[in-house]
């Protein structure tokens, strides 16, 4: 008599929705930044996408934009959203700044010593430490939603950079080339403990993947 088989749990790493940011600065983890009228449709938009998965646990970014788009999904899904912090933007010393080409703060000098690292990087959080953190809450939602679907709403980067850990490659990167658009899911699905697979999907559609903010 053979014995069972592995335990299938998924988690879901949602990116929230578009945000009102009309001076165009890299808002990071700045707060008041909430949701545009296209950002609260695209919550809408994962909510119906996720609406028939088994999801048991809801794990949600402190931050505005986070939340606005984890609160359709709590309520499709009938969980309640818990807060993690480990789930945040990450930290950018360029928070508040016009960072486009041109005018933007990085042909300013004193900023010119931020970008002397572009592979820890040492404007912000080192990668390093932001999959560290993604890959805790990661489990902890693996373990809250065992055998079923929990859900994880965050921010491109600390997604992104998750993403490249678990596949084994360089964290640093282009901006430019990150898979992982405004109301997107990118799904770990386990085996018991270990990864299986990464699944990614686009229900709000694509976005632009260097656009300022986060």
């Amino acid at each position: 008599m053979t014995g069972a088989g592995p335990v299938r749990t998924a988690v879901h790493l949602v990116r929230h929705g578009e945000v009102h940011n009309p001076e165009h600065i890299l808002y990071g983890r700045l707060p008041g930044y909430g949701l545009s009228e296209t950002g609260q449709e695209q919550a809408r938009r994962v909510a119906e996408h996720l609406a028939s998965a088994d999801v048991t646990a809801l794990f949600v970014s402190p931050m505005q934009r986070a939340q606005e788009t984890a609160a359709p999904i709590a309520e499709k899904l009938g969980v309640e959203p818990i807060t993690d912090e480990r789930l945040i933007e990450a930290a950018n010393a360029f928070e508040g700044q016009y960072v486009g080409v041109g005018d933007g703060a990085l042909r300013r000098p004193e900023f010119w010593p931020l970008l002397r690292n572009p592979f820890r990087p040492s404007w912000g959080e080192p990668y390093l430490e932001i999959a560290h953190r993604m890959l805790g809450v990661a489990h902890r939602a693996r373990a809250a939603g065992v055998g079923h679907e929990a859900v994880c709403v965050s921010h491109q980067l600390p997604i992104w950079t998750l993403r490249r850990f678990l596949a084994g490659q360089r964290l640093w990167h282009s901006p430019t080339q990150r898979q992982c658009a405004l109301g997107s899911v990118t799904t770990l699905l386990f085996d018991d403990e270990s990864l299986a697979d990464i699944a990614y999907t686009e229900p709000s559609g694509t976005s632009d993947p260097s656009a300022t903010g986060a």
